[in-house]
C-alpha cells in the first residue's frame, strides 16, 4: 500500500515539512538561530529592566554603544563569556550556564 502523508494546514508544520524534515543540517542551524536569539533578547531584556541605554550599559562594560547593539542582535555569532561577565556585573547579576538534553524533534518556536 501507498502511505499517505498526512495533509495539515498548520503552517509551521508545512514549512518544517518543506525545509527541514530529513535535513538534519538545517535542524542544527535552526536550533543555533534560536539560542542565538534567544540570547540576544535576553541581553536586551537585562537591559531595559536595568533602566540603562545601550551607551550607558556600554560605559559601565567598558566598551561601545555598537558593541552593545551587536550584542542585542540576534544575527550576531561573537557573543563571548567574558562579555556576558562584564554585562552581568554591570547590572549586578550573575551568570547562570544549564546543558539541556537536545530535542529530538521540531518543536515549534
Amino acid at each position: 500500500m501507498i502511505k499517505k502523508k498526512k495533509t495539515t494546514s498548520d503552517a509551521v508544520q508545512i514549512l518544517h515539512r518543506r525545509y527541514y524534515h530529513g535535513k538534519p543540517d538545517r535542524l542544527a542551524a535552526l536550533e543555533e538561530a534560536r539560542a542565538e536569539d534567544e540570547l540576544a533578547r535576553k541581553i536586551f531584556k537585562l537591559r531595559q529592566q536595568a533602566g540603562l541605554t545601550q551607551a550607558r550599559l556600554a560605559k559601565r562594560v567598558g566598551t561601545t554603544a555598537s558593541v552593545i547593539s551587536r550584542l542585542e542582535d540576534s544575527d550576531y555569532e561573537g557573543h563571548s563569556l567574558t562579555m556576558l561577565k562584564r554585562i552581568a556585573d554591570a547590572v549586578d547579576k550573575r551568570i547562570e550556564i544549564r546543558f539541556v538534553p537536545k530535542k529530538g524533534k521540531f518543536q515549534a518556536a
